[in-house]
């Protein structure tokens, strides 16, 4: 395991939920739904924190359809 910046270990991306590992896949698809950028998180992450890595492979002007959990101010 590697030591992470706020003392504890790289988990991986592997997060804990009651009884297991989980991770998140954040997928950003064009309008066939072939994939343009992916993303993982551990599953405990907030959705938007992987929102703006996985945004930049779009071109600006782009219309975007997501969930509501990557609705921030900052986003928009």
């Amino acid at each position: 395991m590697v030591p992470r910046q706020k003392g504890g270990f790289d988990d991986g991306c592997m997060g804990r939920s009651r009884g297991a590992l989980t991770i998140k896949i954040h997928a950003v698809v064009d309008a066939e739904g072939r994939p343009i950028a992916l993303g993982v998180t551990a599953g405990e992450a907030h959705d938007s924190q992987m929102a703006l890595p996985i945004l930049t492979a779009m071109r600006e002007g782009t219309i975007v359809l997501g969930d509501k959990a990557y609705d921030t101010n900052a986003l928009r």
